[in-house]
């Protein structure tokens, strides 16, 4: 097995109980310099909107913030929800952000709203817009981003030109075949919708057809790992992400939860079977049974990056759990 491929991070910059928003950002801050120390490849946000336990709704502002306090990290979104958006509006922020930050900067896209169905249409203004016209927006993104924008009348600017590796996100076989028919990197978000996992990765394999961005299929995983000393203290704070989907299944989009001894007490037989089998590929336990598993999920998937997200109530927990996985797998 080779320990040296890619791992990065995905942040939701997520407002845990106990903490403002203010501080919640503070902390994601905190976590994209020291993962940067670590080894880890990439730090991405998620766009999500009337979350009260997320604080990533303006993704592009919280990057160029992330960008200002970090040194060579790549940056990018995990993703910007396109049909949220007119594409121009993406292509100019990106540019920005590729502007201030070169070579530093990653648009991963997806289609889904990112958010409940009534702050969607606050969002899109249109009853109509379910994001099916999501690989039209693509194209008119790619456009804007190219050199054939050049000596057209409208231009992103900054963006043009710029090369900014653009990614597509999916949960299901959409993105993957779309991801494989335009020859672009796909991400999988096993983290919380792993059913289609193994199908998505096959259709995204066998349909790829190179582009001028991408020569040969490039596949990240993303998953839940909570890394701690003991396997008795990562089971621990691993439920505050159970409790988390808990509340989500729920409807509750409460803030981010403390961890919690008695996880019994707080859910039905039915809503524990359903939560675990969505947190099946989630990895909890020391460093050594993190790299175990980190290394089979790597065979089974062929992945060629590894992207980590951690719901995890404390920062300074956070911070370590990140810290362990890197001494296990980079040294």
């Amino acid at each position: 097995m080779n320990k040296k491929i890619p791992l990065s991070v995905l942040d939701l910059v997520p407002i845990a109980e106990g903490f403002s928003i203010a501080q919640a950002i503070d902390n994601s801050t905190k976590l994209a310099q020291a993962v940067e120390e670590f080894g880890y490849s990439r730090y991405w946000v998620a766009e999500h909107h009337n979350f009260s336990g997320i604080a990533s709704a303006a993704t592009s502002v919280i990057l160029s913030y992330i960008g200002a306090k970090t040194k060579k990290i790549r940056i990018g979104s995990g993703g910007i929800m396109l049909p949220n958006h007119a594409p121009l509006v993406i292509a100019e922020q990106f540019g920005t952000l590729e502007s201030l930050y070169p070579n530093r900067i990653d648009l991963g896209l997806g289609r889904a709203p990112g958010t409940d169905r009534q702050t969607m249409l606050a969002l899109r203004r249109d009853i109509n817009n379910d994001g099916s016209d999501f690989p039209l927006m693509l194209e008119e993104l790619q456009y804007y981003l190219s050199n054939k924008a050049v000596n057209k009348g409208i231009k992103a600017v900054p963006g043009y030109g710029l090369d900014i590796p653009i990614w597509l996100l999916g949960s299901s076989t959409f993105s993957a075949q779309l991801a494989a028919q335009k020859g672009l990197p796909f991400v999988f978000a096993s983290h919380f919708a792993p059913d289609s996992m193994d199908d998505a990765i096959k259709i995204y394999h066998a349909n790829f057809k190179p582009s001028e961005q991408l020569k040969k299929p490039y596949l990240i995983v993303c998953i839940n790992i909570v890394c701690a000393q003991t396997n008795e203290e990562a089971q621990f704070l691993a439920t505050t992400e159970l409790q988390k989907f808990l509340y989500l299944q729920r409807g509750d989009n409460k803030q981010l939860p403390k961890p919690t001894k008695n996880m019994s007490s707080l859910w039905e037989e039915w809503e524990e079977k359903s939560i675990r089998h969505k947190t099946r590929e989630s990895m909890w336990g020391t460093p050594e049974v993190v790299k175990e598993r980190l290394e089979k999920l790597i065979e089974r998937t062929q992945a060629n990056e590894v992207m980590i997200n951690a719901m995890m109530h404390n920062p300074e927990d956070k911070i370590k759990s990140y810290e362990l996985i890197s001494k296990v797998w980079f040294d």
